[in-house]
C-alpha cells in the first residue's frame, strides 16, 4: 500500500529571487539551489520508436539522434495506457489513472469540441498535479498544446501561459517559456502531433517499409506503415528547432528535456491497445544532472516522468505519487502495468503486466472482440482487415486480431517472440507456468493495492455524456438503457 501523505509548509529560496510556497499544506517545496534547472516535456503525440538511434534503419533522425547522444535513451519504456487522456493524466499526476478515475478516454469532460454536454460526471482527484507543484515551488509554468485531462481542473491554476493549439510556437510573443521573468526557472510542456502530422513529406515509400507480421503484406498497411515513419521525420525537424531556440536564448545548457510519447501510432493493435506496439515509447532526456551518451535497457514506466521532474528541480516528491526518480540509486521496477478502458464510446476493459521477459494480458471482456465498433472502424486500414479475415486470406496470426473472439489471458515471451504473436497461455514448459502464474498474482495484487477504479461500472451520468458526445456510435448494451 501507498504511505500516507504527511503536508507540510516550506520555503524556497532562489539566489535571483525569493518565492514564498504559497499557503497550501498539499504543496511539497524545494531544496534551497543556487540555480534551479528548467523542466521541459516535448510531449508526442501517436508516435512509436522508429528512429534510427532505436535501431531502425528505415530513415534517419539525426536530431533525436544528437539528443540522445547528449543524454539518456531508454529503450524499455511503458506508458500506463495507450490512449492519450488516461495516459496525460496520469503523468500529469504521476499517478496511475486507474487509482484516481481518470482511466475511462475522455470522461469528466463538460465540454467535447464545442459541444456542452447535457449530462457529464465530474471527477475531482484531490491531489495535486505537477504544474501546481512546480508553479508554487516559484517556476514559471507553461503548456502549448492539449491538456485532456480527465479530471477536473483550472488550466489558470496549472499555467501562467496555456494555448491549446499543439506545436511549437517559436518561443516568441510570450509563448513558450518566454512570458517569464528574468531569470525565473520554467517547468513546460510543448505538444507535438507527432504521427498525428497532416501531409507530411513522401520520403518514405510504401515499397521502402517492413510489414509487421501480424498485419498482411498490402499496400494500404504499407502506405499507412510509410507515413508514419515520414511524421517522424517532421518530428525530428521540429526537435531540432525547439533545441535551436533553446540555444538561441542562452538556456539550453540548464535545461532539462524530456522527449516522450503518450503511445504508439494509430495503426490496428498500436494506438489504444496495449501490446508493446501501444504502449513502450521512445523516451529520451538530456541535459543538467542527467549521464550523457547512457543507453537503459531497464524497465520505466510513464508515471515515473512525474517524479523525476520534481527530483531534478529538487522539489520532494509528494508521498501520493506512484512515480519514482528514475535516476535514484534504489530504482527499480520488477514490471510496468498498463490498462485499457473505455476509448471514445467502445467500452472494455484489458490489463497488461510487463516484466523484463514476459507480456500478461488480461481481457476482462472477452464477449466482444478486439476490434468491436469505434471511431475508426471505417478507415481503410480497418476495413481491409476485416475483408481479408472474412475472404479467409489471414493467416492464424494476422488473424488473431481480427476474428470475432478473444481469449482471456494472453502471455508472452518477449524475448523470443517480441510481436507478440505466440501466446504461451497453455504452454507445457515448466518456467512458462511458473511464469504465468507469478504474472497472474502480480495484477490482482496490484488491482487490490492501487485501488483499480476499473472494476466497476461508469456512472450513468458519464454514460449519457459518451452517448450525447457519439450519438448512435455508442452501441455497447451498456448504453441501450439509458437512451431518451
Amino acid at each position: 500500500m501507498y504511505k500516507k501523505f504527511i503536508p507540510v509548509l516550506l520555503f524556497l529560496s532562489f539566489a535571483v529571487s525569493s518565492f514564498s510556497a504559497v499557503d497550501n499544506s498539499h504543496i511539497p517545496t524545494p531544496v534551497e539551489s543556487p540555480e534551479q534547472p528548467n523542466i521541459l516535456w516535448i510531449y508526442i503525440e501517436d508516435t512509436n520508436a522508429w528512429m534510427s538511434c532505436y535501431g531502425d534503419d528505415t530513415i534517419t533522425t539525426p536530431n533525436i539522434d544528437q539528443l540522445a547522444s547528449e543524454g539518456v535513451r531508454f529503450n524499455r519504456a511503458y506508458m500506463t495506457s495507450g490512449v492519450c487522456s488516461p495516459t496525460r493524466s496520469a503523468i500529469i499526476t504521476g499517478m496511475y489513472q486507474t487509482s484516481i478515475g481518470a482511466h475511462e478516454h475522455y470522461s469528466s469532460f463538460s465540454k467535447w469540441r464545442g459541444n456542452i454536454m447535457e449530462h457529464w460526471e465530474p471527477n475531482h482527484i484531490g491531489v495535486k498535479a505537477v504544474p501546481e507543484i512546480f508553479r508554487a515551488a516559484g517556476y514559471y509554468t507553461f503548456n502549448e498544446g492539449k491538456f485532456h485531462y480527465n479530471f477536473v481542473f483550472d488550466p489558470d491554476t496549472y499555467y501562467h501561459h496555456h494555448d491549446n493549439r499543439n506545436g511549437f510556437k517559436g518561443a516568441v510573443d510570450g509563448s513558450e517559456w518566454t512570458g517569464r521573468k528574468p531569470g525565473q526557472p520554467f517547468f513546460g510542456q510543448i505538444q507535438l502531433l507527432g504521427g498525428k502530422f497532416p501531409n507530411p513529406k513522401h520520403v518514405v515509400k510504401p515499397e521502402d517499409v517492413e510489414v509487421h507480421p501480424y498485419y498482411p503484406d498490402h499496400p494500404i498497411i504499407r502506405e499507412h506503415t510509410a507515413e508514419h515513419y515520414n511524421t517522424i521525420l517532421e518530428l525530428d525537424r521540429i526537435l531540432g528547432e525547439i533545441v535551436e531556440a533553446l540555444k538561441r536564448d542562452g538556456i539550453y545548457e540548464n535545461t532539462i528535456i524530456f522527449f516522450f510519447s503518450d503511445h504508439g501510432c494509430d495503426l490496428p493493435r498500436h494506438k489504444q491497445f496495449i501490446y508493446d506496439e501501444g504502449i513502450r515509447v521512445p523516451f529520451i532526456m538530456a541535459g543538467p544532472k542527467v549521464p550523457v551518451g547512457e543507453v537503459r535497457d531497464d524497465l520505466v514506466s510513464g508515471i515515473d516522468i512525474s517524479a523525476t521532474s520534481l527530483t531534478l528541480a529538487n522539489i520532494k516528491v509528494p508521498d501520493n505519487m506512484h512515480g519514482m526518480d528514475m535516476f535514484a540509486d534504489s530504482f527499480h521496477r520488477d514490471y510496468v502495468i498498463s490498462a485499457r478502458d473505455r476509448c471514445d464510446f467502445t467500452i472494455d476493459r484489458i490489463r497488461a503486466v510487463t516484466t523484463d521477459r514476459y507480456k500478461y494480458i488480461r481481457n476482462f471482456m472477452t464477449d466482444r472482440p478486439y476490434m468491436q465498433p469505434n471511431y475508426r472502424s471505417e478507415w481503410p486500414i480497418m476495413k481491409i482487415l476485416q475483408d481479408l479475415y472474412a475472404q479467409g486470406e489471414l493467416n492464424e496470426v494476422q488473424a488473431h486480431f481480427v476474428r470475432d473472439y478473444r481469449p482471456a489471458e494472453e502471455f508472452y515471451d518477449l524475448w523470443e517472440d517480441p510481436h507478440e504473436t505466440q501466446n504461451l497461455i497453455h504452454s507445457y514448459k515448466r518456467e512458462h507456468a511458473q511464469a504465468l502464474a507469478e504474472h497472474r498474482d502480480i495484477l490482482n495484487r496490484w488491482i487490490l493495492e492501487t485501488d483499480d477504479k476499473g472494476r466497476f461500472p461508469e456512472t450513468d451520468n458519464a454514460l449519457r455524456a459518451v452517448i450525447d458526445r457519439w450519438g448512435d456510435n455508442a452501441v455497447n448494451p451498456e448504453y441501450d438503457e439509458l437512451r431518451d
